[in-house]
């Protein structure tokens, strides 16, 4: 029998996609999923917050522990957690401002805070925050804690900026892409590539989330008026589509080209 530490050593392929326009296109469409997936089931199916949280928690739970048992990229596997995980980021966020009360300026710092320790404590054990080497358990585990972190951190954040800031839905959309094109652009200026992925993969959540808004919520608060069920529908749609096309691709290497 292997010995439960040397598992966290074992070494497989790289386990996490290729950073292409496709990566972006799922991620941003992940997180809108996740903002509008939510309230669909707790309010259009009349789940309820309680057992909603419930259903997608063990969702996730069944979804990680299979990603980490595969031995190398599954497009299908990887891009459900992410979604579940987009999912249960958004469901911790609203329990914490809506459930207890905690305003989103503490709940924002309190994931930053979460955040910086996860990535301090994953390069002090590999020296690397790259997602070009996720070939390892120990590794993989530190890149979801990170993945969920950014995920709340998202999410308390983009809604700091709707409801406590005041940001119309546009706006935020507006703002969020424009911070995501200056860290693209710095990057191709020279910045560092590792670090400009994991500002971007933060900023992604809060303009998803301002973009299901958006697309979703009625005209008299900003929105366009598609709803939920549409919006949910049509982003899994093109996600699952999406998903089928990496699927049937030819293997790559599984680096990254940009982190």
């Amino acid at each position: 029998m292997l010995n439960p530490q040397k598992a966290f050593l074992i070494r497989t392929i790289n386990k996490v996609p290729e950073v292409t326009l496709i990566f972006w296109l799922i991620k941003i469409m992940s997180t809108t999923v996740g903002e509008t997936s939510a309230d669909f089931l707790a309010v259009n199916v009349g789940l309820g917050t309680l057992v909603t949280d419930m259903i997608t928690g063990s969702l996730l739970v069944v979804a990680l522990v299979m990603q980490l048992r595969a031995r190398r990229y599954v497009p299908w596997l990887y891009w459900l957690t992410v979604v579940l995980v987009s999912i249960v980021g958004t469901q911790i966020t609203d329990a914490l401002t809506d459930g207890a009360g905690i305003s989103l300026y503490v709940s924002t710092s309190v994931f930053g805070v979460l955040l910086a320790a996860v990535f301090f404590l994953w390069y002090r054990s590999e020296a690397t925050l790259s997602i070009r080497s996720i070939d390892t358990r120990r590794r993989e585990l530190f890149y979801w804690c990170a993945i969920l972190c950014t995920f709340a951190l998202g999410t308390a954040a983009g809604d700091l900026a709707t409801e406590a800031l005041g940001w119309d839905f546009s706006i935020g959309v507006l703002i969020f892409g424009g911070m995501i094109a200056v860290t693209a652009f710095a990057a191709y200026c020279g910045l560092n590539r590792v670090l400009a992925f994991w500002i971007a993969y933060v900023l992604t959540r809060p303009f998803g989330a301002s973009l299901g808004d958006l697309l979703s919520q009625p005209q008299k608060y900003g929105g366009m008026g598609l709803g939920t069920i549409i919006t949910s529908s049509l982003f899994f749609i093109v996600i699952a589509a999406l998903v089928v096309w990496l699927s049937v691709q030819k293997p790559s290497s599984g680096k990254s080209s940009i982190a």
